[in-house]
């Protein structure tokens, strides 16, 4: 089973909405921490160190199967 390690960078903007970064897509959780140790001290993620979030994600495999539902007005 192949995985894949995807780094985001989120901060919450002066509006209070959340701003979500796509950053990279890597084959180890120590290559994704390395990408972080680089980007940390960037214009922007340098203003939100603590952004950064690393989820695992198996390849080939359904990540939200379980379907969704609208809220009506929302």
């Amino acid at each position: 089973m192949a995985t894949v390690f995807v780094l985001q960078h989120i901060h919450e903007t002066a509006d209070g909405a959340d701003d979500v970064k796509f950053v990279g897509v890597y084959s180890s959780r120590q290559k994704a921490q390395e990408a972080v140790r680089r980007l940390a001290a960037a214009p922007g993620f340098a203003d939100a160190p603590d952004g950064f979030h690393v989820d695992e994600y198996r390849v080939d495999h359904d990540q939200w199967a379980e379907g969704y539902v609208t809220a009506a007005g929302a």
